[in-house]
């Protein structure tokens, strides 16, 4: 029941983002007069099929994605037959490459609006979240970064450039990490002590990719357990206190973060509390140091609440940062910092993020993620993607000279079998981490 919920979820996700984003290249296809003659979510073999007009709406059987056939357009069905003809006015070939711009970019616009909107809305009904400063009542732990600029673990943060502050996420603000001569005052024992911020700690955040150089000290409990993770195989359950790990004792989750990269790929006790009663477990750590659960914090969050027309850039920002955060992973993958193996994940890895249980505010939040993901990668310059088509049309429209219609279709040969190579290593790969 578990597996069906979860890809349930994935399904009705993915046929919203298929759908919008597939109907952003068809309207503005027929906004030009071009000559849409399918419109499919999903892939072949066909469901359902009804004709309108010129278009074929259809539903296919394979729920991964989707596509829309223009008439004159090289794409992935390789029908290139009709190529071989003059063009007609109403194919696309014939437009103008501004024109067929637009088009191609109508997809990824679209899923960028929906990203927006959803996580709009969700800031409007639900807020936003902050963690006032006073809760912050354990004091802090500073990463690598964060001991070299002279924080300890246990510090408490009372004032920042000698002013009280009254939110722990104003410590990480820009006006304080790109300022100059900005200090950090905090209590250590029975001490004030100033921590300065070097002249030059925005290069070093960038360099090592440590923008959260402290974190809250926080109880806390296990919030969701990911099925089939080594937590989930382990018999780790939500609400458990996890209150050992191989021995060592366990209040604050750096602590647990700290003890499970000390034992990554071990086979490692945890002594948890449950109900009352201790538990023993043993769990298969990953070689990252993790396990596969999510954690609820034990500090009390408040909720900022925002007007319908507040909630606009603040839901943007969201949304955008989504892109950020994509942009940082592919640099890292990219740059050997990270596997590309531990890093992608494919179907069954995002049908685990949505969980077993359908959560309104989880399931919106997931799709407007994956809107802005999809509408990033289809951004990516890689022929058979819509970035592939934007890259082409771009050198057109500044060279003033379009590459020939053979050129395009072996393009696309080539960025079809570099997608097809990519959905089977990142299937496989989900169930590697499944079964192993």
């Amino acid at each position: 029941m578990d597996i069906l919920v979860m890809a349930g979820q994935l399904i009705l996700g993915l046929t919203i983002l298929v759908g919008v984003h597939e109907l952003g290249h068809m309207l503005t296809a027929k906004w030009f007069g071009m000559r849409v003659e399918k419109f499919s979510i999903g892939f072949p073999p066909k469901i359902f099929g009804k004709q309108i007009g010129e278009t074929e709406y259809m539903l296919g059987a394979i729920p991964l994605g989707g596509f829309v056939k223009i008439t004159g357009m090289v794409d992935e069905s390789l029908d290139t037959e009709a190529l071989k003809e003059e063009p007609k006015p109403y194919e696309f070939r014939a437009k103008p490459a501004w024109q067929r711009l637009i088009v191609m970019l109508g997809g990824i616009i679209v899923n960028v609006l929906t990203g927006i909107l959803i996580f709009t809305f969700i800031t409007y009904l639900y807020g936003e979240s902050y963690l006032p400063a006073s809760e912050v009542r354990y004091g802090i732990v500073p990463n690598k970064l964060g001991q070299e600029i002279g924080f300890r673990t246990g510090d408490k943060i009372v004032k920042i450039n000698g002013r009280p502050f009254t939110e722990f996420n104003d410590v990480y603000s820009p006006e304080v990490v790109l300022g100059s001569g900005s200090y950090y005052t905090v209590e250590r024992g029975n001490q004030l002590i100033d921590v300065p911020v070097p002249n030059n700690f925005m290069d070093r955040l960038s360099d090592q990719d440590q923008s959260l150089f402290v974190a809250p000290l926080d109880p806390f409990v296990v919030a969701e357990v990911v099925p089939g993770q080594p937590a989930s195989k382990a018999g780790l359950k939500a609400g458990d206190r996890i209150a050992q790990v191989a021995g060592k004792p366990i209040q604050f989750f750096p602590e647990l973060q700290q003890a499970l990269k000390d034992n990554a790929g071990k086979e490692t006790p945890l002594l948890v509390e449950r109900g009352g009663q201790t538990v023993a477990l043993k769990v298969n750590v990953d070689e990252d140091g993790k396990v596969g659960f999510r954690p609820k914090s034990l500090l009390q969050y408040a909720t900022r609440k925002y007007s319908l027309v507040e909630s606009v850039p603040a839901g943007t920002k969201q949304a955008f940062g989504i892109i950020t955060t994509q942009i940082k992973a592919f640099g890292k993958i990219f740059r050997g910092e990270a596997s590309a193996r531990k890093s992608l994940g494919g179907p069954m890895a995002i049908a685990q993020q949505y969980g077993a249980t359908f959560d309104w505010l989880k399931f919106w939040t997931l799709t407007g993620m994956l809107s802005m993901v999809l509408a990033f990668m289809n951004l990516l310059p890689i022929p058979a993607l819509d970035g592939g088509h934007v890259m082409f049309l771009t050198y057109e429209m500044i060279s003033g000279r379009k590459p020939s219609d053979k050129f395009l279709e072996n393009a696309q040969k080539v960025g079809m079998a570099m997608i097809l190579s990519l959905m089977v290593f990142v299937i496989f790969n989900d169930l590697i981490k499944s079964l192993f």
